[in-house]
């Protein structure tokens, strides 16, 4: 039997199992992001007024955000930073903080357990392998099929959000951003020598799953409808017909042998974070596309996007010559975008939207501007890779869903550009603040293309969209550290931006102000007016992460003796009340991931917290509060994923306990006595 390659060493918190089956050992590769574009402390600080009160930019979404839990299950291990004590004030009070958070932080540690605090019970809702539509079969780890596996639900779980169809059901809809098969099956011996049986498996365990849940009583605990019609119940994998649309539909680009129009692409890869429109349909993301292909031609725009020369690590070019590059070249171009599903037709189309340009897309955050447009932001977690935005031509009307649904489709594609206030002597690289006390600055949004009209010279508005970084490398876009979620403050406005990390930076600026950065940031951007579609903004930086004790680190002024340490910031999410909530990837501390609640304004700002762990070896996805603050949902991805980890000696046994085999899971957690979450 052939023998895995040995896995590569990995610095940080993930384990060489996650590079390789996520991304493809994107840290292993060179940075594909050769462009000289100047860091923005090289370049002339633009005034931006910051006036105004800043106004709730909600959409009056179904759900806000946040996190998940679990049951102690033991003392933590190993050399972890300590937890915040409480401050005697509030917690003679009976809590911690202001504006509704109120709860015990949860200690760094690094049980097999969803960790939660107390008074907080948490349970699983669906897990991989469980059955979404009619005639699914229950899980069998030993003997697994293709066929099965397209019925039920997905492997790693990440972007969640939900959509009432009740008072107390809801759909649940959740993505499938990628397999592990060396978790999944026993003996796998990689891409080479996979079994046909395992590549489709894996290929049906991609994609997404909408399925329905319930309330349990009248809690916070929600379950998975297992009887009755179900009728929304759906599974979208590698293989579902989807259709482009925008300008760049039936491009030469994305023109194959197999969809000589260029309109008909098969299927979704990576998707990792997402949104939702105000129209109440899924935007999900597909990210590191890259890495299923094989034998890619080695032109500068499959260079730019890190694309393979040689054999894909999972093998799918045996099974569908689509992912061979060499004998379809055009294929790799007809992934990375965001696509449009609608939750409440199981029979529709899913949408691939190339107005909003393709690039390792990690979600897609919408809101309106003050005029009624539609805005999305969006992240391209590379590193070195940018932020940015999209805003619609025409307007949304609330209720006019034919409309509506065209508005992703016509509009302009921003990248964002940042400008420093201080010298750059000042910022010295440690994450220590500039004289000034603080990482700020001001910046704009550079227009890459408008509809079918560049505004790149060199390049038409299809090969903008298609290849769009280059298109940002042209305008001299600001490189950051590798841009993930993007959210928006549904009370203040405020637009956050995770930067997860980046341990290739040599040279500081001001909006990523340490080198070798392996515990990333938060950056926080205010718009002109307080417009969603202003082209100019101030920026501040309220979280350098890290251990407290490091000097390097900032919690937005506050007491660091009363913060909890944080690593590897990742998906965003907001409460009702503005909390803002962090949810990590790749814990650089030597802890599990966690789920991280703080306010951002008053004298609470920066008081950061530590609501669960998750279990070893797994990620916090997909945060979400639900809007009555009643359930905290995450998505628990990887559980057990680290170094010498395989089915005959798993490194977790979460959800089911026991003997059994990891599965990766959503789950919720609420309060034990009916309270809102956080009070």
């Amino acid at each position: 039997m052939t023998k895995l390659l040995p896995l590569l060493s990995h610095k940080g918190g993930r384990s060489a199992l996650t590079c390789r089956f996520r991304c493809g050992d994107a840290c292993s590769h060179e940075v594909a992001n050769t462009s000289g574009n100047p860091y923005f402390g090289d370049i002339a600080a633009r005034a931006l007024s910051r006036r105004g009160v800043l106004r709730a930019g909600a959409l009056g979404a179904v759900v806000v955000s946040a996190g998940v839990a679990g049951g102690l299950a033991g003392a933590a291990a190993g050399a972890v930073p300590a937890a915040a004590e409480p401050d005697p004030e509030t917690a003679a009070a009976g809590g911690w903080g202001r504006g509704g958070l109120r709860f015990t932080p949860v200690a760094p540690n690094t049980a097999d357990a969803l960790t939660v605090p107390p008074g907080y019970s948490t349970a699983p809702v669906v897990r991989w392998g469980d059955p979404v539509l009619p005639g699914a079969p229950a899980f069998d780890f030993a003997n697994q099929t293709a066929e099965a596996q397209a019925m039920q639900f997905g492997y790693n779980c990440d972007f969640v959000t939900i959509f009432p169809v009740g008072r107390d059901r809801a759909l649940l809809w959740v993505n499938h951003e990628y397999t592990d098969e060396a978790m999944m099956f026993r003996g796998y011996a990689g891409g080479a020598s996979a079994t046909d049986e395992q590549i489709r498996i894996g290929m049906a365990a991609h994609g997404g799953s909408v399925v329905e849940i319930r309330r349990v009583r009248d809690t916070g605990q929600w379950q998975l409808v297992t009887r009755g019609r179900r009728r929304y119940n759906r599974r979208i994998t590698a293989t579902t017909p989807m259709r482009f649309s925008g300008p760049a539909a039936g491009s030469d680009l994305l023109k194959t042998a197999a969809d000589p129009q260029g309109t008909t692409p098969i299927g979704m890869l990576n998707n990792c974070a997402g949104g939702t429109t105000p129209w109440g349909t899924v935007l999900t993301a597909e990210e590191n596309f890259n890495q299923y292909f094989a034998k890619g031609p080695a032109t500068p725009e499959n260079t730019r996007y890190g694309i393979p020369t040689g054999p894909s690590s999972r093998g799918w070019e045996r099974l569908e010559e689509r992912f061979d590059l060499s004998r379809h070249p055009n294929e790799v171009n007809r992934f990375g975008w965001i696509v449009e599903i609608d939750p409440f037709d199981p029979d529709s189309t899913p949408v691939k939207r190339t107005a909003l340009g393709r690039f390792a897309h990690e979600g897609a955050t919408t809101t309106l501007a003050r005029d009624g447009r539609l805005v999305a932001y969006m992240g391209d977690d590379s590193r070195f890779e940018y932020v940015y935005k999209f805003v619609s031509k025409e307007r949304y009307i609330p209720g006019f869903d034919r409309h509506n649904r065209t508005l992703l489709d016509e509009g302009t594609l921003y990248v964002a550009r940042f400008a420093g206030d201080s010298p750059a002597a000042e910022i010295d690289g440690t994450g220590k603040p500039p004289a000034d006390g603080a990482f700020d600055g001001t910046g704009e949004w550079i227009p890459l293309v408008t509809g079918k009209e560049s505004h790149v010279p060199g390049m038409t508005a299809e090969q903008v969209l298609v290849f769009t970084r280059t298109a940002a490398d042209k305008v001299g876009a600001t490189k950051m550290d590798r841009p993930e979620d993007v959210e928006r403050n549904p009370v203040t406005g405020a637009v956050y931006i995770a930067l997860t990390n980046n341990t290739r930076r040599v040279t500081a600026d001001e909006a990523n102000p340490r080198v070798n950065n392996k515990h990333g940031h938060v950056l926080e951007l205010v718009e002109k007016g307080n417009d969603a579609a202003a082209t100019t903004f101030a920026w501040s930086i309220p979280l350098v992460c890290g251990d407290p004790g490091d000097p390097g680190t900032y919690f937005a002024g506050f007491d660091k003796t009363k913060v909890s340490p944080i690593s590897c910031p990742d998906n965003l999410a907001f409460d009702r009340d503005g909390n803002l909530w962090i949810s990590t990837d790749g814990n650089a501390l030597g802890a599990n991931d966690g789920l991280f609640a703080m306010p951002v304004r008053g004298r609470e700002r920066g008081h950061l917290r530590q609501f669960l762990t998750v279990p070893r070896g797994a990620e916090t996805c997909g945060p979400l509060i639900t809007q009555d603050r009643r359930s905290v949902f995450v998505a628990v991805q990887h559980p057990g994923e680290v170094d010498g980890a395989t089915p005959d000696n798993p490194a977790s046994h979460w959800p089911d306990g026991g003997d059994s085999q990891p599965r990766p899971s959503v789950a919720v957690v609420w309060h034990t006595e009916g309270r809102e979450i956080g009070a």
